[in-house]
């Protein structure tokens, strides 16, 4: 999480990282600031809270300079206000940092005892301190920074400004992403290549354990040993321009709307329009032959996984197991060499995911990342790519990025079933035309927003909403449930509609909402019979189906949202918009910060 940007320009630097610091604020948000160099002498400003809240310390207590770090927080160690806020400084050094020193405790006993005094309760403090302590003892700014990073254990992007250096900043990796872009006279730093859009398309990455020496014509990387090596230099196509919400009142809600646009974007990279086929982006492994697939996420991306599992074992008749990040790595599950390991990530730069890949690597699977960010970690260190092209995903609740996912990963399970020999021509047919649909039926599931607007009146004083769903309506019950409770900080669930009698009924009654995801399938009968579970206890029922389903309950329900009639394989992709809708008008009448909700940050950079 958090957000780094450094400056060394031409002219005043800290318009330019305030701009990259708004850029990161999905990031991370309990507080930010910048420092720069002024007649060569750090000075720095700081805030708790938003980025705004810096723009009005700024506008009262201006700061010159040409070069600069600023930096947006999300709070690991130590409470977010100003004191802890970044850039952390000492007489010599500024500093920010994204991720987690995980020996501070015993680095900050032996600096206390050798006289430096601490001001924050952070551990990023220490690399400052531990810095000065190095540069006390006559060392050069460049070989105090090595031997600092190799004294520190843990994950970790740094930006650092030295006092009387006004060419130089240096940054360092392990764990978190960091990015150098190229000017002309001028270079800049940043977690990744949207917060340096407007400065430059040009871009470098550091890779695991470089750090980087930055001066106003270039910059020198060096690996974890020291060695200087050198960094391709890419082209990024990200926009300069700042993402607007439109004629939205939030980002979550525009990118709730752009959803039809960019299943369409995405489904126009996998799907041939004349033959109505399926055709992949040639991959670097046979897919016919992989043993078993394994998928690995985090978070709403686990939520696709889960789908996913439905589509490759039903249609493509492959084994496949899906776990969370955080959990498979410690597992240090055996995996059949020459089996396929897919990854999902909205960012590409998820730690835990980024750290499974890995290990699946070394495992000899064949990896295959699916991202929205082509440019991520994940996607320039897997075999194979598949882009989501939802585009920038600027509200911390994926809505856009999830369905676009979606649909990348059913055009894979078609793919798959056409290739292992699963599925007929009929089939194959059958499935490709019902996926050709999604974006005009996701367009009609749009024209619901003004009913689903009504129903959130009815749910917004709920204490407890339970989501239940079959098949790979349980996924979307999963979804819906994560979705309110980011947003609207409603404690909801998800639960397959069959585990209801293994406890979860006990919770309900009168003042319980039961919202049920039940597209006309082979399972509906029996997500009908658990509704009917839940009516004879005084749940109130929240009925989501098509015209088919909703004439089959008449009007037992308390409330239904119809869906446009679809072939059941594409069904989760549409009815994830309607639970989304209702997470954001749910939200909004209650009054929570929509797009950047409390104690969340959109990417997840440290464990």
């Amino acid at each position: 999480m958090c957000g780094i940007v450094g400056v060394i320009g031409k002219g005043p630097a800290v318009p330019r990282l305030v701009d990259g610091l708004k850029r990161l604020e999905y990031r991370g948000y309990d507080s930010s600031g910048v420092a720069t160099l002024v007649a060569d002498r750090i000075q720095r400003r700081r805030a708790e809270g938003k980025i705004v809240n810096l723009e009005a310390r700024l506008s009262q207590e201006p700061l010159d300079g040409t070069i600069g770090i600023a930096h947006t927080r999300w709070a690991t160690h130590g409470v977010p206000n100003e004191r802890n806020a970044h850039p952390h400084a000492t007489g010599k050094v500024a500093l920010v940092h994204n991720g987690i020193i995980e020996n501070y405790r015993q680095l900050r006993d032996e600096l206390t005892r050798a006289g430096h005094k601490f001001e924050s309760e952070t551990d990023s403090e220490v690399m400052a301190q531990l810095i000065t302590h190095l540069l006390d003892q006559g060392l050069s700014p460049e070989d105090a920074t090595a031997k600092a990073l190799k004294r520190v254990e843990g994950a970790f992007a740094l930006g650092i400004l030295f006092d009387g250096h006004p060419d130089l900043l240096i940054g360092a990796r392990r764990g978190s992403p960091l990015a150098v872009g190229w000017g002309q006279g001028e270079m800049f730093l940043g977690s990744d290549a949207m917060a340096l859009a407007p400065m430059t398309d040009k871009i470098s990455y550091l890779e695991e354990g470089d750090w980087v020496v930055l001066r106003r014509d270039n910059a020198v990387f060096h690996d974890e040993t020291d060695k200087v090596v050198s960094r391709e230099v890419r082209l990024t196509a990200l926009s300069g321009a700042l993402i607007g919400k439109g004629n939205h009142r939030h980002f979550m809600l525009k990118e709730i709307y752009e959803q039809p646009a960019v299943i369409g974007d995405t489904l126009n990279t996998m799907f041939n329009p004349a033959t109505r086929e399926i055709a992949l982006p040639q991959l670097p492994f046979d897919i016919a032959k992989v043993p078993k697939i394994t998928i690995i996420a985090c978070g709403t991306s686990y939520y696709s996984a889960l789908v996913a599992k439905y589509w490759f074992e039903r249609v493509a008749r492959v084994a496949v197991e899906i776990d969370i990040a955080s959990e498979f790595r410690y597992r240090e599950a055996p995996m059949p060499e020459g089996g396929l390991a897919i990854f999902i990530s909205q960012s590409g730069e998820t730690s835990d995911t980024l750290a499974a890949l890995r290990y699946a690597k070394a495992q000899k699977q064949h990896v295959l990342a699916v991202v929205n960010v082509p440019e991520s970690a994940m996607a320039r260190e897997a075999h194979a790519v598949l882009h989501t092209h939802a585009g920038p995903e600027i509200g911390v609740a994926s809505t856009k990025a999830f369905t676009c996912q979606l649909t990348v990963l059913a055009c894979l399970a078609i793919a798959t079933a056409r290739a292992r020999g699963a599925i007929d021509a009929a089939t194959e047919a059958k499935l490709s035309a019902a996926i050709a649909e999604v974006p005009s039926r996701a367009n009609e599931v749009m024209g619901h927003d003004g009913a689903i607007q009504q129903l959130a009146q009815k749910v917004m004083e709920a204490r407890d909403i339970l989501f239940i769903g079959r098949g790979t309506g349980f996924a979307i019950a999963m979804e819906g449930a994560l979705k309110l409770k980011e947003i609207s900080y409603i404690h909801a669930e998800g639960y397959a509609a069959g585990e209801l009698k293994h406890g979860p009924i006990a919770l309900i009654d009168e003042t319980v909402p039961v919202i049920v995801i039940a597209p006309s399938d082979h399972l509906f009968e029996k997500t009908y019979s658990n509704m009917q579970e839940v009516m004879a206890r005084g749940g109130r029922v929240i009925f989501l189906s098509d015209k088919e389903g909703i004439a089959r309950i008449g009007d037992e329900a308390e409330a239904t949202i119809e869906i446009p009639s679809v072939d059941p394989f594409v069904a989760p992709i549409l009815y994830a918009i309607p639970v989304q809708l209702l997470a954001y008008h749910v939200a909004v009448l209650k009054g929570t910060d929509v797009d950047q909700p409390r104690n969340l940050a959109k990417s997840v950079t440290v464990e």
